[in-house]
């Protein structure tokens, strides 16, 4: 089976015939315009841009539409929007049609995912943390006393790694190892600007939208993993049974159905979570699902009516956006936002924008955050930080 150009989402059923299709849309990507986007579902490569989604006063739902509904009155059979979108709702949208998209299964089910990817020569990067460690403990302790007097529930605090290197670094050859770490995650690559990349490997889907039913995947609460077995497994029994993980992750599940309860005939969260693994990290994982009571709502009014969760903001949201506002000394841009896709009937797959970097030049800007509660810690929040950074440290041959 051949992968397919034009397609309005993975054709129902797509499964794996002939080994190697998805690794060659991931083997075939390059920077530029081309948009590279995997999940467990499948991999899409979208090469060109046809249509950009322009930024003005109309709603974002609407103007995707408005983008689609031209395009295929314009000859395209089955067009697709695909990007990202930043945290801020009020800043410009990085979505576009591409000129051709071809399909493929899910890079996990494709032997050839296991292959190597010949080690990079060593780059050189020079870091810089912003803000720096202590600063940022100093950010958590001061939004934990705030919490404990009363003011507000959660709040989610991020930092930065700026990397620079003497010469450009390999992006694909990048993207592949962030592919390679974790097949079964959400792979992606797309241009957020002329000459500036959003590449990254994210463990948590936003929102899903096929054939009327949704699915959501809310992350919160998590532990760094650890090369010993014993002590691996110890972490993970210990995050299934933390208080403070279990509370912070209760509070994002509550906004999650009640964000997607109105939209629904029939809605089904699960009362207690799991555990979700990458290969650095152990998360707390909810699959919420549910059957859309409007067969007109698309995948990006659901994941706008998410946007953002207490996972990647706080709680109450107005507040928790003003204290990151006053505790970040960066502008998130596109991280924390959603990237995905989505087709003219509203399908689609909206992923939260995490474990990522921008690049630009010879220069990486990586992020990582963690969700502050009333019984974090600076010391353990932090940490936290850290290990998040390992996915894409790993990729970049890079370390704090």
């Amino acid at each position: 089976m051949s992968t397919s150009l034009h397609h309005a989402g993975p054709p129902p059923g797509l499964t794996l015939v002939s080994p190697g299709e998805a690794t060659a849309l991931l083997d075939a990507y390059r920077p530029g315009t081309d948009r590279f986007l995997a999940s467990p579902r499948a991999t899409l490569l979208g090469r060109g841009t046809a249509a950009e989604v322009p930024h003005d006063a109309r709603p974002l739902t609407r103007r995707v539409q408005d983008v689609l509904d031209a395009r295929r009155r314009a000859g395209d059979p089955a067009p697709v929007v695909a990007g990202s979108l930043p945290f801020a709702p009020d800043a410009p949208p990085a979505l576009a049609v591409p000129e051709s998209v071809r399909w493929a299964p899910p890079l996990h089910q494709d032997p050839l995912i296991a292959l190597p990817v010949p080690e990079e020569a060593p780059v050189g990067w020079r870091v810089r943390e912003v803000p720096a460690p202590e600063r940022y403990g100093e950010a958590v302790a001061a939004a934990v006393e705030r919490m404990r007097a009363g003011e507000f529930a959660k709040v989610v605090l991020a930092r930065t790694l700026e990397l620079t290197a003497p010469r450009e670094p390999d992006l694909p050859a990048m993207l592949r190892r962030l592919a390679r770490r974790d097949p079964a995650g959400y792979t992606f690559a797309v241009p957020t600007a002329p000459g500036r990349l959003l590449i990254g490997a994210s463990p948590e889907l936003l929102v899903a939208r096929r054939n009327g039913r949704l699915t959501a995947n809310p992350l919160a609460g998590s532990a760094p993993r650890s090369a010993d077995l014993a002590e691996d497994v110890r972490r993970a029994a210990a995050l299934l049974e933390s208080p403070k993980d279990l509370h912070e992750h209760a509070v994002v599940v509550d906004a999650v159905r009640e964000a997607l309860a109105p939209f629904c005939s029939r809605l089904e969260v699960p009362t207690r979570p799991t555990l979700a693994r990458t290969a650095d990290m152990w998360h707390l994982s909810t699959t919420v699902t549910g059957a859309l009571a409007d067969p007109g709502v698309t995948a990006l009014d659901l994941a706008s009516a998410l946007h953002p969760t207490p996972a990647v903001c706080g709680m109450p949201t107005e507040l928790a956006h003003s204290v990151i506002a006053e505790s970040e000394p960066f502008d998130r841009g596109p991280y924390t936002g959603m990237v995905g896709w989505q087709d003219a009937d509203g399908d689609g797959e909206w992923v939260v924008t995490i474990r990522c970097a921008e690049a630009e030049g010879r220069s990486l800007r990586l992020f990582a955050g963690a969700g502050v509660v009333a019984a974090s810690t600076p010391e353990t929040e932090t940490a936290e930080t850290s290990a998040k950074f390992r996915t894409f440290l790993n990729a970049v041959g890079a370390a704090l």
